[in-house]
């Protein structure tokens, strides 16, 4: 993890990233998600049955821009587990089709 300046917002980030044991930042909400990518992290979630929690970066530029500083990842959506940055949507994917996601997901059930 980068050391970076804590901004307001990264303090935001952070107590949602830690407040959540799954969670998406995308472009749009779960039922109108706003681009393909977002769309597609959705449905990998959705296929896993895991429960998350959803930021739509579109409705706060504050954290459009700090979310890519704070993972030091330059694209959304950008999915979280268990605190820590996995990826975005293609390597989500990738992830999903190695059985490496659905290992995460499982994990945190047995810890929970």
């Amino acid at each position: 993890m980068s050391e970076h300046s804590h901004s307001a917002t990264d303090t935001r980030i952070a107590e949602i990233v830690n407040g959540n044991q799954v969670v998406l930042f995308m472009k749009g909400t779960p039922l109108f998600p706003q681009c393909g990518f977002s769309s597609r992290a959705i449905a990998i979630l959705e296929h896993l049955g895991v429960e998350y929690a959803s930021v739509d970066v579109l409705q706060d530029m504050e954290i459009r821009q700090g979310i890519k500083s704070f993972s030091d990842w330059p694209t959304i959506p950008q999915l979280y587990i268990g605190g820590e940055f996995v990826g975005g949507s293609d390597i989500m994917m990738e992830m999903f089709e190695a059985g490496e996601l659905q290992q995460m997901v499982e994990g945190l059930k047995q810890a929970g």
